[in-house]
C-alpha cells in the first residue's frame, strides 16, 4: 500500500513539475508580459513614496511604513497573468487534451501556481532591492526577515487560489479584465498607505479586517517597522490574522478550484 502511495506521490510531482516547466517556458516567448508584471509594483512604490507621500498616522519614517505595505499589496496584483493563462488554455481545449492524457488532473493547476510563485518570489526580490535603494530598511533577525517572506507568500498563494477558481468561472480572456477588477478594492482599501486611524471610523474598521492589511501589519512588525499610532485587536493580532485569512482562503477556493476543473469536461 505504502508503495503504491508513494508512487502516485512521485507521478503527481513530477507531472506538477512537467506543467511548471510549461509555464516557465512561455515567459522566454512572453518576456514583455514577464517585465511588465515585476515592474509595475515598482512603479506604485516610488510613485506613492515620492509623488503622491502620505503617512498620516505613521509612527517613524513614511518609507519604512510603506514598503512593507507595497510588498503585501504586490502579492495581491498581477494575478492577471495567472488567470489569463487558464481562460486561454480553456479556450484552446489545452486544458481538454492534458486531461486526456495519461497525468494527475491537478498536476495542470499546481504546475501553473507554482511558476507564478516563482514569479512571485523574484518580484519580492525586485521590490526589496528597490526599497533598500530608496531608503527602506528592516530592523529584525534574519528569522524575523524570513518570516515576513513567508507570510507574504503564503497570503500570494491563497490569492492565487482565488484568481485560478475565477480564470475558469470566468472561462474567456476577454471576462478577465472584469474579474481582476475585484482585487482592486481588496488593494486600496488596506493599510498599505496610510494607517486605519487617518480614515473615517467605518472605513478604517473595514480595512483593518482587511486579509491584505493583516499581513501588511504582521510584516512591518516582523521587519522592525514604524506601527500606527493605536494598536486595535486585529493590529495587535496580525500575525495570527496574517496566517488564519490565507488558510482559510485557500481551504474555500482550492477545492473550489478543483472541483471545477474536474467538471470542466463532463
Amino acid at each position: 500500500m505504502s508503495t503504491g502511495t508513494g508512487t502516485t506521490l512521485t507521478w503527481a510531482l513530477t507531472d506538477s513539475w512537467t506543467m511548471t516547466r510549461r509555464e516557465l517556458a512561455h515567459w522566454a516567448r512572453q518576456p514583455v508580459q514577464v517585465v511588465v508584471g515585476l515592474v509595475f509594483p515598482v512603479m506604485l512604490l516610488l510613485m506613492f513614496g515620492f509623488l503622491v507621500g502620505g503617512g498620516a498616522g505613521v509612527q517613524g519614517d513614511y518609507v519604512d511604513f510603506l514598503v512593507p505595505g507595497m510588498l503585501a499589496l504586490t502579492m495581491a496584483f498581477g494575478l492577471e497573468g495567472t488567470m489569463l493563462a487558464v481562460t486561454q488554455d480553456l479556450g484552446k481545449g489545452v486544458i481538454d487534451r492534458f486531461r486526456s492524457m495519461p497525468m494527475t488532473n491537478s498536476a495542470v493547476l499546481v504546475g501553473r501556481c507554482t511558476a507564478d510563485m516563482m514569479q512571485s518570489a523574484a518580484g519580492l526580490l525586485m521590490m526589496i532591492g528597490v526599497g533598500w535603494a530608496i531608503g527602506w530598511r528592516w530592523h529584525a533577525g534574519p528569522g524575523s526577515f524570513l518570516a515576513a517572506i513567508a507570510l507574504l507568500l503564503l497570503f500570494r498563494f491563497a490569492m492565487l487560489w482565488i484568481g485560478i477558481h475565477l480564470a475558469m468561472v470566468a472561462g474567456r480572456p476577454e471576462m478577465v479584465q472584469a474579474v481582476q477588477i475585484l482585487v482592486w478594492p481588496v488593494g486600496f482599501l488596506s493599510n498599505a498607505f496610510a494607517t486605519p486611524e487617518s480614515m473615517p471610523g467605518w472605513l478604517g474598521a473595514v480595512v483593518e479586517w482587511n486579509p491584505l492589511s493583516a499581513t501588511a501589519t504582521a510584516v512591518r512588525d516582523l521587519f522592525g517597522n514604524p506601527a500606527t499610532a493605536e494598536a486595535s485587536w486585529a493590529a495587535s493580532h496580525a500575525t495570527l490574522l496574517a496566517v488564519a485569512w490565507p488558510l482559510a482562503l485557500t481551504a474555500v477556493f482550492f477545492p473550489l478550484a478543483a472541483r471545477r476543473f474536474r467538471r470542466l469536461s463532463r
